[in-house]
């Protein structure tokens, strides 16, 4: 074992190297049916980060677990202290940014990071409890919680309305995948809600703030579309046209716009660690997509990802309009 505690911090290779720690986890995962070989792509995460990836099939309590056990029963001190803020400066101080999906994710870590550099964060999200735990772990007044569903027109006006007079930023994050669905495969009822909420949600809640930010004479605008949104080999049918279609209202509000002070881009993830459902639910989609599946770069943090959509929602990016940048660890150039 390492002289220093092992933790949920370290790293899951780290993990599988350590004396102590890697015959405990190899051993959760043969319980479940599953190798070392299946956590390779996310080797370079934290262990902590496979509680969001697993969308409930890997809970906090399970992680709790693993580290008590790995330390004779006891929980660490390092465990429990508060990890520092990975990002300084203050790029947003004095503005207001909303931030949709904020409950988890790559939007609650987005929103995070404005607030660590001294942003007020207008936090959205269907599911309040996450919202509430967001709230908790920042600075009073840093975070206005609005549980509203971006789908809907009094959701919209929920979050405007919190967001007050000023409206510097808005983050697009929140989205839903279609299960990898091939189009024969796909039933209207899924079709019509991932455009609901990928694509309408996201026209009606900048079509809101627009007027906003257009009497500032400034404002910047970042749409999470996807690596779907470049290729066509990455997702199923739904979510691929409804990522190209952000990608579409990312380009032509950024020509009509742009003359007003008003930015918007967009960012293409790669494999990132997130709550949403990234199952292949079609064997059809799994014996065409899996080839192409195997080729993808290492899955990030949802933190690496916020990097890149605060530095296209801050002034860093002042000259960068209509952009679809490709944070993919290089899987677009494949």
């Amino acid at each position: 074992m390492s002289t220093a505690p092992l933790t949920s911090r370290n790293t899951v290779q780290e993990w599988l190297e350590d004396a102590v720690g890697g015959p405990i986890l190899r051993g959760l995962l043969a319980r479940g049916g599953q190798s070392e070989d299946d956590l390779r792509p996310v080797r370079g995460l934290s262990l902590q980060s496979l509680v969001e990836l697993g969308g409930g099939r890997f809970p906090q309590e399970l992680v709790d677990t693993l580290v008590r056990e790995a330390n004779g029963g006891v929980m660490p001190p390092e465990e429990t202290d508060e990890p520092s803020p990975a990002v300084g400066g203050s790029r947003f101080t004095g503005k207001t940014v909303i931030v949709t999906g904020a409950g988890s994710g790559i939007g609650r870590a987005t929103a995070q990071r404005i607030v660590a550099e001294g942003g007020r964060v207008v936090a959205v999200d269907v599911a309040g409890d996450r919202l509430n735990n967001l709230v908790e772990d920042s600075p009073d007044g840093t975070v206005v919680s609005v549980v509203a569903d971006i789908t809907s027109s009094k959701g919209v006006e929920a979050i405007v309305s919190a967001a007050g007079e000023r409206i510097d930023g808005l983050a697009n994050v929140a989205g839903i995948m279609d299960g990898m669905m091939p189009l024969h495969e796909t039933e209207d009822a899924l079709w019509h809600r991932v455009f609901s909420v990928n694509v309408d949600g996201t026209f009606a809640l900048s079509r809101a703030v627009l007027p906003v930010m257009m009497a500032q004479g400034r404002g910047s605008i970042v749409n999470v579309a996807s690596e779907a949104s470049l290729r066509g080999n990455a997702a199923g049918t739904a979510y691929t046209a409804s990522k190209h279609a952000v990608v579409g209202i990312t380009r032509s509000s950024a020509f009509l716009y742009g003359p007003s002070g008003v930015r918007t881009n967009a960012v293409a993830p790669g494999p990132t660690a997130t709550a949403i459902e990234g199952t292949m639910s079609s064997p059809f989609a799994r014996e065409r997509l899996g080839a192409f599946m195997a080729l993808i770069p290492p899955v990030v943090d949802a933190q690496t990802m916020a990097a890149s959509i605060t530095w296209l929602l801050s002034e860093d990016s002042t000259n960068v309009n209509g952009v679809v940048l490709a944070s993919d660890g290089g899987w677009s150039v494949q």
